[in-house]
């Protein structure tokens, strides 16, 4: 287990490498690869109608006139010891990790990110655990009692989940319960560490509106995977062995079900943290999806630079989470 472990964040590490280079060679090999020159790209990161000393203090700061392995050297090297910028009569520093230096608004990426961070990482935490238990209770009730009425009735909720887009559902939670019904009215973020109860209050709509989304996938597919395992050999040879229904159900059939689970909810999950865009547009949540949108609203290169590595990063550690459940869940994975 132990060399599982290793093996998988080593993988992840050098995955995260690749993923920078790729994502390093977006922003400044394609340019170059089009055409653009070395002034042409500089004047994109500081706005309209550039001075040319901007442009040439860009260039300097940004290598952008040096080898393309040099500027990705520097780009790695201001990730894990930050970087010095010289913009203006004092220096800038960008601390580590530099994710990025804003020339528009000589501001730092990384710091405005980590704002932004927890919107974003209470809102997918708060959905994911209802989307999850909700989803996964419902498709092993509907599984254990096929073409029921409730069988019927949940998979026709489900359905019109994975139809009805998050833009809708959250608009129509928040015309009941907020301007019908002012149950939840003037919905602003509060911090976990705050006010609890204010911190759910607040964030509860956002959570039912994402989780109604996601849970209805979860329940159609455990619904899928129960009904495949609770038909196989060894289900039937745990009964005959006298094995309690719950336990059947539970370590021998849910256990089995579970790995594409798994595999979608790290993915789903990696997905929310690195921005959920639509449903924080909707409720008006400063999150990192915000913060995207803001970002590609003002061209600011910096900032979607950073905004495309934190969601790099939140993929990857959440697949490497994925890869380390897969062997808690199924034994059989330690082997490979």
């Amino acid at each position: 287990m132990f060399a599982y472990i290793i093996r998988r964040i080593i993988a992840a590490a050098i995955l995260l490498l690749v993923v920078s280079a790729v994502t390093f060679a977006i922003f400044f090999l394609l340019p170059r690869l089009a055409g653009e020159t070395a002034d042409q790209l500089a004047a994109q990161y500081i706005g309209k109608n550039p001075s040319p000393e901007a442009i040439a203090a860009v260039k300097q700061n940004l290598g952008l006139e040096q080898p393309l392995y040099t500027q990705y050297g520097k780009f790695l090297k201001g990730l894990v010891s930050g970087a010095e910028y010289t913009f203006g009569p004092e220096p800038a520093t960008c601390h580590v990790p530099c994710f990025g230096y804003s020339f528009k608004n000589h501001l730092e990426v990384w710091p405005e990110l980590t704002k932004r961070i927890p919107v974003t990482a209470s809102l997918a935490a708060g959905a994911a655990v209802l989307w999850l238990v909700s989803g996964v209770a419902t498709g092993v009730v509907s599984a254990l009692k096929p073409r029921s009425i409730f069988d019927r009735l949940s998979m026709g909720v489900a359905l019109a989940g994975v139809s009805l887009p998050v833009f809708f559902t959250g608009a129509l939670l928040l015309t009941l319960f907020s301007y019908e019904w002012p149950i939840l009215d003037n919905l602003q973020y509060v911090n976990l560490t705050d006010d609890p109860l204010m911190w759910a209050r607040n964030l509860i709509l956002p959570w039912i509106s994402l989780a109604f989304l996601y849970s209805a996938l979860y329940a159609r597919l455990t619904r899928a995977g129960m009904l495949e395992t609770m038909s196989e050999d060894y289900i039937r040879t745990a009964r005959a062995k006298g094995l309690a229904e719950s336990k059947v159900v539970t370590r021998h059939g849910l256990r089995a079900a579970l790995t594409p689970i798994v595999t979608i909810f790290g993915m789903d999950l990696g997905l929310l943290l690195g921005g959920a865009l639509i449903t924080e547009q909707v409720f008006s949540l400063q999150g990192v999806g915000q913060f995207a949108v803001q970002a590609i609203a003002d061209n600011d290169l910096p900032k979607i630079l950073g905004v495309t590595l934190l969601a790099a990063f939140f993929i990857v550690v959440c697949n490497l989470v994925v890869d380390l459940l897969y062997a808690l869940v199924d034994p059989r994975v330690r082997l490979t």
